[in-house]
């Protein structure tokens, strides 16, 4: 598993920065890097402990209703305030954002290269004046937070397409990382919501496409083209992590019953087959397209077809990642016990 996420890793990285010596298709760029993101993001959730905080069935209704309100808000931002200083506030917010994504993303790499109680010992630094806010970090962090500050720096200053992908690749990995759906019923309601949520906002209103065309933010990945009208091709970081995290639930089902990645293949080929489609229909009809559109109807199509197939709807319908992550705590707490005693 650890060697696969490292290839993973290295050809990301590799493809990242292709476009900067020789010429990469921008379709092919999007179908790899949306992929091999999505593929490592889901393996470096495969933790010991389980999630400890995971979405509920009522979050995953409320998500399309508050990204509607936060969309809408942004576009009357935009159509109402100058674009110039909407941006320049996001610029100042996702600085310090990208600084803690990339740092966390690097972590793990940087970690093997230096002393054990760089990693062990956490340092406690209490704000002056507000001597109750407290944040507690390692040396290792602080190293980690170099090139991380370095690359929010490099985009502040320039918005160079290879750092806003750096950074949003970032947020796409930390994402599939960090978030938990907890079950497969609640990761379908979230899809199935977002799903019609893109549809919406994309094909009937200038909502999506406006906000996203003027949001100068690393929220989206840009692959640059030969086309001087239209120099990049865009791909919305939601719509890798919001299908990412419901594949990263499959692997990690698979490892919980000790079957390898089982599942995790079907509904990670349901992805890659679903962004495909998408960069077909959008060169056929030359207009954006909702991605979600496709890759939901794929991975929930694949994965489902697989679990029939296998005859385990039951076993997978009743997994729930919360009570695992209960059960993880409880026995912890349980063999701490036994050594004090």
């Amino acid at each position: 598993m650890k060697n696969c996420e490292r290839l993973a890793n290295l050809a990301l990285a590799g493809l990242t920065l292709a476009p900067l010596v020789v010429k990469v298709d921008p379709n092919l760029n999007v179908i790899l890097t949306a992929s091999l993101a999505v593929y490592v993001g889901c393996y470096r959730s495969v933790k010991p402990t389980p999630p400890a905080e995971t979405m509920s069935n009522e979050h995953a209704m409320r998500f399309p209703f508050v990204g509607s309100a936060m969309l809408l808000s942004l576009f009357l931002l935009f159509k109402f305030l100058s674009k110039d200083l909407v941006n320049a506030v996001l610029t100042c917010y996702f600085f310090v954002l990208g600084i803690v994504a990339l740092s966390a993303t690097l972590l793990p790499a940087i970690k093997g290269y230096l002393p054990n109680h760089w990693n062990d010992d956490v340092i406690s630094w209490h704000f002056p004046y507000f001597r109750s806010l407290e944040i507690e970090f390692t040396r290792s962090q602080v190293v980690a937070s170099i090139p991380g500050t370095f690359f929010c720096a490099w985009y502040a200053s320039q918005k160079h397409w290879l750092a806003n992908n750096i950074l949003g690749l970032a947020f796409c990995i930390q994402g599939i990382e960090m978030l938990s759906l907890g079950s497969f019923k609640t990761g379908a309601i979230l899809l199935a919501g977002l799903f019609v949520y893109d549809i919406f906002w994309v094909f009937f209103t200038p909502v999506m496409v406006s906000v996203a065309k003027s949001f100068d933010a690393p929220i989206k990945l840009l692959f640059p083209t030969a086309d001087a009208l239209r120099p990049y091709s865009m791909l919305g970081l939601g719509d890798i992590v919001i299908p990412g995290i419901f594949v990263a639930l499959a692997l990690r089902f698979d490892v919980s019953r000790g079957k390898g990645s089982q599942y995790f293949k079907s509904a990670f080929l349901g992805y890659t087959f679903g962004l495909v489609l998408t960069i077909v229909v959008m060169n056929w009809f030359q207009a954006a397209q909702p991605a979600l559109l496709y890759i939901v109807p794929a991975v929930i199509g694949f994965l489902a077809t697989h679990v029939l197939w296998n005859g385990e709807v039951k076993p997978l319908m009743e997994f729930d990642e919360s009570k695992t992550a209960a059960a993880s705590q409880d026995s912890s707490e349980s063999n701490s016990a036994k050594k004090v005693q």
